[in-house]
């Protein structure tokens, strides 16, 4: 059995996040999910609350990550 669930594992290391109506591709997954701790960290307001949606996606291994709603 694994010590990690599978879902929190990212299945590639590719990931696209949309945050404040900026969409990138990361080719790193941890470079991504330090970028946007650090973002949530260092800002607030909106920009803080987006930072945030996108991060915790990431830590639930999400391969597109958006503050947008659907």
């Amino acid at each position: 059995m694994l010590a990690i669930p599978e879902l929190a594992m990212p299945k590639s290391q590719k990931v696209t996040t949309v945050c404040n109506g900026k969409r990138e591709v990361w080719t790193d997954y941890e470079q991504a999910k330090a970028y946007f701790l650090e973002l949530m960290m260092t800002t607030d307001g909106e920009e803080r609350e987006g930072a945030e949606c996108v991060y915790i996606q990431l830590t639930h291994g999400l391969s597109e990550c958006s503050d947008e709603d659907d």
